[in-house]
């Protein structure tokens, strides 16, 4: 009888200490694909593609989206080399414990796993508002446009569908895994083909394009909509569309224990995905901009899109415009939506996984509900439905404040980018005979890289706490700190009053083979 090899991700888990309780049958391809999914070309810069262009007009939200590029590249050759480490399902706060060192491990680990959940968690909602604005401008223009009586969804119908999707993806992540990596693939190809189609025929087919010029060279402040004339903070404002979009490559990460060879697929999987996206979303960004009829118009409440979407006009304006009708950018706006459908889809995933490895760990309130895996279909179906209860929860603040969509954009990407930063930290101030590098290593390189890594985190996260319109209200108040300072203060007072004395990170449940990691 012939023994079955040992997979290298599967043998790096046990000399860490974890049994193999995760299926181990992903490719590097279907890890990809979930990645990718993840970080979605259209999920990203579409809601907030119009606020950036307002704040300082085309040019900076073009080179915006190539400076963030280029800072993205640090936090993702930084988090190649530790995933090729520590092939493990908790990923960041794993990471987190080990690279902090047994006497400040439990205290990063603990930062670095309610960060990602806050992050994860947040995240769902942002796919679900935004998939939710999109059905929104799909029903508008499919009745007849603003203009001609079309029917333009209330606040109340809004919240149901943004309920909707969250509850359906729940539904979707109870069952088998293979189910989502099979719905992933078709994200994959939905993306590319989709993304493809857009970024080639918008341009084509819109009856007149702006010059290079005007794309490439023309900044304007719109301080008379966002109330805001202060150059340096507009320009800063305007690259928030890049550094929302630009994350998410992690998700490779969370599905180490799961694919095969991670140690070497993960890392191969998070920097394809930048590479894919940065090229992709440019592209994506420069046909939208390229396709502007007429600039003023696209945020005007009059206008057949009620001034509700920028994307959705420019859309309609460029197929109304050739055709004088709306089909075609109905067609484009529902490959749009179906972005949005399998971005929330998988990071539903990503966030159940987050909560099920922490809470393996008992560092969840009733850990011991959220850990149990589905007897037949080995998924944390708990994690799941907590993490969708949540989420609706974050939304209902949509019935009466106008900026729902900024401020859980905020938690989200300050939570996820966040969460980054601690293992990148850890790794930079460690000493290296302590680490044990995988098949990618940096060698001497690690500490400059780390160093550009984690003061990029630093300076996204503070830019995310800024108010994005003036004068400030309640209807225009970003209430991320408020939300973030209240969430991440119970989390640290539970910590010193009582997390710290049992919380010790990830628990082991086989013993290394040679005592050591």
């Amino acid at each position: 009888m012939e023994i079955e090899e040992m997979d290298s991700g599967e043998k790096r888990l046990n000399e860490l200490g974890y049994n193999q309780e995760l299926r181990r049958q992903m490719t590097l391809f279907k890890t990809l694909a979930i990645s990718f999914s993840t970080m979605t070309l259209f999920t990203g810069i579409t809601p907030l593609y119009g606020s950036s262009l307002l704040y300082a007009g085309p040019a900076t939200l073009v080179w915006g989206w190539v400076v963030v590029s280029f800072f993205t590249w640090f936090v993702g050759i930084a988090m190649a080399e530790i995933c090729s480490s520590f092939p493990t399902t908790g990923s960041l706060y794993f990471w987190a414990a080990h690279l902090a060192g047994p006497r400040w491990g439990p205290f990063a680990s603990w930062c670095c796993a309610w960060l990602e959940t806050i992050g994860l968690v947040a995240g769902i909602g942002t796919q679900a508002y935004a998939g939710s604005q999109t059905l929104q401008s799909i029903i508008l223009l499919c009745t007849g446009t603003n203009k001609g009586g079309g029917y333009f969804a209330p606040k109340w119908l809004f919240l149901c569908m943004y309920v909707g999707l969250t509850l359906i993806w729940a539904f979707l992540n109870t069952f088998a895994l293979e189910v989502i990596a099979f719905i992933d693939i078709i994200s994959i190809w939905w993306q590319v083909i989709g993304g493809l189609v857009i970024v080639i025929l918008l341009p084509l087919v819109a009856t007149t394009t702006q010059s290079a010029s005007y794309v490439f060279t023309h900044f304007e402040v719109g301080s008379e909509s966002t109330g805001i004339s202060s150059k340096p903070y507009a320009v800063v404002l305007s690259f928030l569309v890049s550094q929302y979009s630009l994350y998410g490559y992690d998700a490779a990460a969370h599905l180490t224990e799961e694919t095969k060879g991670a140690d070497k697929n993960g890392p191969i999987a998070i920097l394809s995905s930048i590479g894919i996206i940065s090229v992709f979303g440019w592209a994506y960004i420069l046909a939208l901009t390229f396709s502007i009829q007429d600039f003023s118009y696209l945020y005007d409440p009059s206008n057949e899109t009620a001034g509700a979407f920028v994307p959705a006009q420019i859309l309609y304006d460029a197929f109304h415009g050739r055709y004088q009708n709306s089909t075609g950018a109905i067609v484009l706006l529902f490959v749009i939506w179906g972005s949005f459908f399998f971005g929330g889809l998988s990071i539903t995933t990503s966030a159940a996984r987050v909560v099920y490895a922490l809470s393996r760990d008992r560092g969840i309130p009733f850990s011991s509900i959220w850990r149990k895996i589905h007897p037949k279909h080995k998924v944390p179906s708990n994690a799941v439905w907590l993490c969708a209860a949540i989420c609706i929860l974050l939304g209902l603040p949509i019935l009466k404040v106008n900026v729902v969509f900024t401020a859980i954009t905020s938690i989200c990407t300050i939570g996820w980018v966040g969460g980054y930063a601690v293992p990148i930290f850890a790794r930079m101030v460690m000493d290296e005979k302590d680490f044990k590098a995988g098949p990618f290593y940096l060698g001497k390189a690690r500490r400059p890289i780390c160093f550009v890594a984690f003061t990029w985190i630093c300076y996204t996260c503070c830019v995310f706490l800024l108010p994005t319109l003036y004068p400030i209200s309640w209807d225009t108040f970003n209430y991320a700190p408020v939300a973030l300072g209240i969430g991440l203060g119970l989390i640290m007072l539970w910590w010193v009053l009582d997390a710290r004395k049992w919380f010790k990170g990830p628990v082991r449940n086989i013993d290394p083979p040679n005592g050591k990691v």
